[in-house]
């Protein structure tokens, strides 16, 4: 298996995100063609204490950091996209003033977010199911259409939004990151033509995760019906209450599988590659072009291969 470079990215709106270590740039085309790029500091919401590394508590942490980070690339994206270039400059009153109501959309954006996603893929399986128990079905099958409703509900979300025309052309530029990636990964030179031959199937990917927490949710949640718990109140809070852990135990099991290979770990990862199908389209010159902009503004890939793969 290729050694892992240790760099990961997101699509953007006509533009890539990637991340190294405690950095990130952001890369995006502006209207008149031109890739404007920017580079911050990645700081987790949660402080840098050493609890925040600590297994499990670390990938549920991590995820909520990603929703941030995604947010913010994403809304910087759009402003690159639809910029004007007689854009009149911003006095120091106005910025203070748009940094506070940045501050609160990215506060409301983020709850809201995480909100749909429990309701979507882990309340509304549990009601629509609960529905078979108030009819008389017994509680073992009850957990059963649960378990399937969520996995329904999921790949018809997924498969819905891929096939909007605009999430399409994102598609493409989660394309065109994954590719770089392999395109390093794989030693060779970071070039439009070498990532355009690459694969665009990574074992880290992000939706890789969401897949891992809806399998594990529902091995889970199958796994506490055998307990036979009457209150649904009871049900729902044990349910909220284990959604970080799952998330936690996922993210370590998706590390893992971005490190190491063998016969169990290549069958497990099978089904987060497939559903990366889905998700990811093949890029043109141009979006590759904003791929390697991005990965070159925080990770020097020709001392990393002199390095590792030399």
């Amino acid at each position: 298996m290729q050694k892992n470079c240790g760099i990961g990215g997101q699509a953007l709106i006509e533009g890539i995100m990637m991340r190294n270590r405690d950095k990130y740039s952001m890369a995006a085309r502006a209207e008149d063609g031109t890739i404007h790029t920017e580079v911050r500091d990645y700081k987790s919401i949660f402080g840098g204490g050493k609890w925040t590394k600590l297994p499990v508590i670390r990938g549920a942490l991590s995820f909520i950091d990603s929703m941030v980070v995604g947010i913010t690339t994403l809304m910087w994206s759009a402003d690159v996209a639809s910029e004007e270039a007689d854009a009149k400059p911003l006095t120091e009153e106005e910025k203070k003033k748009e940094d506070r109501q940045w501050n609160l959309m990215m506060t409301v954006t983020v709850v809201l977010s995480l909100a749909f996603s429990v309701v979507l893929f882990m309340l509304l399986p549990y009601w629509l199911a609960g529905l078979m128990g108030k009819a008389g079905v017994n509680d073992i099958w009850v957990n059963l259409m649960e378990a399937i409703l969520r996995i329904v509900i999921f790949m018809a979300y997924m498969f819905l939004i891929s096939r909007m025309k605009d999430i399409q052309r994102v598609f493409s530029y989660h394309g065109a990151e994954h590719k770089c990636i392999n395109c390093i990964e794989h030693g060779l030179p970071l070039t439009v033509e070498n990532v355009k031959k690459s694969s665009r199937q990574h074992r880290r990917c992000g939706t890789s995760f969401l897949l891992i927490v809806i399998i594990m949710s529902v091995i889970v949640f199958l796994i506490l019906g055998i307990f036979n718990i009457q209150s649904h109140a009871m049900r729902l809070v044990i349910r909220l209450i284990l959604i970080p852990v799952i998330a936690g135990f996922s993210y370590e099991l998706l590390r893992y599988a971005g490190s190491h290979e063998g016969p169990v770990i290549n069958t497990l990862v099978k089904p987060g590659l497939a559903l990366q199908k889905l998700v990811t389209n093949e890029p043109d010159d141009a979006m590759c072009e904003v791929a390697i902009t991005a990965v070159e503004a925080v990770f020097d890939w020709k001392d990393w291969e002199e390095k590792n793969l030399s």
